[in-house]
């Protein structure tokens, strides 16, 4: 396991790599200038009455081959977020709504989706999320959920693309079932394609254009998993997808959409803790994950100063940097900090 939990230490510190200040003041500016009020962790919200500065449009200027017209990207965000009833999904899905915008969250459980939903009309009202089930592996799945999103917010300004899964299987690949092996390839890498095409084919011809998020994971650095090796495998190619992805971008001259990568570190999510087994898996998540919110809580600001910044560049935006990942490992073996904070080590 250590091995594989040094997958989750990026090979560079930068907590985000790529992103360009923007020379115009971003929304955030704007709204404490006008004395909007903020949503929770300082996020500038807009009115649950109105669209905020969603009614201020600059002059429709050609996309120049998305196909629609660009239009200013501004607050409150229409949000879509895979695999979002539980663990990360559903943080992000809280945080976001807690900043003042509308959120589709989906899975493959109907009876989740309901559920969840439910919930959080509650907290954060009716007109603002919205959910359906969707299985990603399946191409007329994403189709309908994009109808979806049309009907209910008729444009999508984020779409991250979080769904995936190891199967809870925590093995070497020889003892690895065909069924186990296919739920993960399929879910990681053949769900994250289709997801993606649909996400571009949508937002090229939207006048916000927009911006979709592929979430890594361990193995994402090229550094090996042993005992999730297949899951490795498919968090690899994320990153070597986004980057194909990015090029064909620009070879097609879409100029309104961009692609990036979004990495939460290790996350106490029941995926990550059915794996805390052994000595070294008990002792780097305790060293190293966050829960579900904390994650979330920086995640989701930062995603967000993109389109503020009206930014088409890509980013790459880290929370588990190296430079906290290794100062924590330190602090572990120096002074025993954070240990048992999460299982209990032998």
């Amino acid at each position: 396991m250590a091995a594989s939990v040094a997958a989750h230490l990026p090979l560079r510190a930068p907590a985000r790599v790529g992103a360009a200040p923007s020379r115009r003041p971003s929304v955030a500016a704007v709204a404490r200038f006008r004395g909007r009020p903020e949503g929770r962790g300082g996020l500038p919200t807009a009115p649950r009455g109105g669209r905020g500065l969603a009614g201020v449009r600059a002059e429709a200027v050609s996309d120049g081959g998305g196909g629609a017209r660009k239009e200013p990207m501004v607050p409150p965000y229409n949000v879509l977020i895979t695999g979002s009833t539980k663990g990360i999904g559903y943080a992000l899905a809280r945080k976001f709504l807690g900043a003042g915008d509308n959120v589709i969250i989906c899975s493959r459980s109907a009876e989740r989706v309901e559920s969840v939903v439910a919930e959080l009309k509650r907290e954060y009202g009716e007109q603002h999320v919205w959910g359906t089930a969707c299985d990603v592996r399946d191409g007329k799945d994403v189709k309908a959920l994009v109808d979806f999103a049309r009907d209910k917010l008729k444009h999508i300004d984020i779409w991250i693309n979080n769904a995936g899964s190891n199967a809870y299987t925590y093995k070497p690949l020889v003892e690895t079932s065909d069924e186990a092996l296919m739920e993960i390839i399929t879910t990681n890498t053949l769900g994250l394609m289709i997801c993606c095409r649909e996400a571009i084919n949508m937002m090229r011809n939207q006048p916000r254009g927009g911006h979709i998020f592929n979430l890594d994971g361990a193995g994402s650095d090229g550094r090996p998993t042993p005992r999730f090796a297949a899951y490795g495998a498919t968090k690899r190619s994320v990153v070597h997808l986004t980057k194909s992805l990015q090029a064909e971008l620009q070879m097609n001259e879409v100029n309104n959409v961009m692609v990036h990568n979004l990495s939460p570190g290790m996350v106490t999510t029941d995926l990550l803790m059915s794996g805390a087994t052994t000595k070294q898996a008990k002792f780097f998540i305790n060293i190293l994950a966050e829960p579900p919110d904390v994650v979330a809580d920086y995640l989701v600001p930062n995603i967000r100063e993109i389109p503020s910044n009206q930014s088409m560049k890509p980013t790459y935006i880290r929370f588990l940097t190296g430079l906290k990942a290794y100062t924590r490992i330190f602090s572990r073996l120096a002074f025993g900090s954070r240990r048992n904070k999460y299982v209990t080590e032998d």
